[in-house]
């Protein structure tokens, strides 16, 4: 999955993005929750660059924003992670816990944060396999009227009637960016 290959389609998504009726209420209440822990995401966004809002996205889909888990996949801090990526931690504490997972997964090392980037990289961080199906992302666009059916129910398995019920990155971004109007990215042109 390459990024100059796939821009041109989230940009697209995003603008056609509509979040369902039935769950604006939900993305409302994720959406003032991150507003409300802004610190603690701000934190280590100035230990690793990543928007806050990122952070606090990540942190909604892979444990429900439970700050006693591990970043990468939602497991406890306080053992190593069984789960992909296997092998990491104990952590001390969330902060630390978040950081490995952004090193880990080298977003650390971006440097132009556009809103494109962030949908590609919200997407890397779950793994290429809806993509490699030629499918959105529901990791990404759950909830919207992007999402399509199928869903990885767990690592490598794959249910193609399965709904994703998880809300996905970009609307929690979007209502993210509709409560603060202080919070915009850059668009690629």
């Amino acid at each position: 999955m390459l990024y100059g290959r796939k821009w041109h389609e989230y940009a697209d998504q995003w603008d056609r993005m509509m979040i369902k009726r039935d769950r604006v209420k939900e993305f409302n209440k994720i959406a003032e929750y991150a507003l409300a822990h802004r610190g603690i995401y701000t934190a280590i966004e100035g230990r690793t660059g990543v928007p806050w809002p990122m952070i606090a996205i990540l942190h909604r889909r892979e444990s429900d924003a439970d700050f006693n888990t591990y970043l990468g996949n939602g497991q406890p801090l306080n053992r190593k992670t069984t789960i992909v990526p296997k092998g990491r931690g104990p952590f001390s504490s969330f902060e630390e816990g978040a950081i490995d997972a952004l090193q880990y997964d080298k977003l650390t090392s971006v440097k132009d944060w556009r809103l494109e980037k962030i949908l590609f990289y919200c997407e890397a961080f779950n793994g290429a396999g809806y993509n490699n199906r030629g499918l959105p992302s529901p990791y990404v666009w759950g909830g919207t009227n992007i999402q399509q059916p199928g869903k990885y129910v767990s690592d490598g398995r794959w249910n193609g009637k399965t709904w994703d019920s998880q809300p996905g990155c970009a609307p929690i971004l979007k209502t993210i960016m509709m409560m603060d109007l202080n919070i915009e990215f850059k668009r690629e042109d």
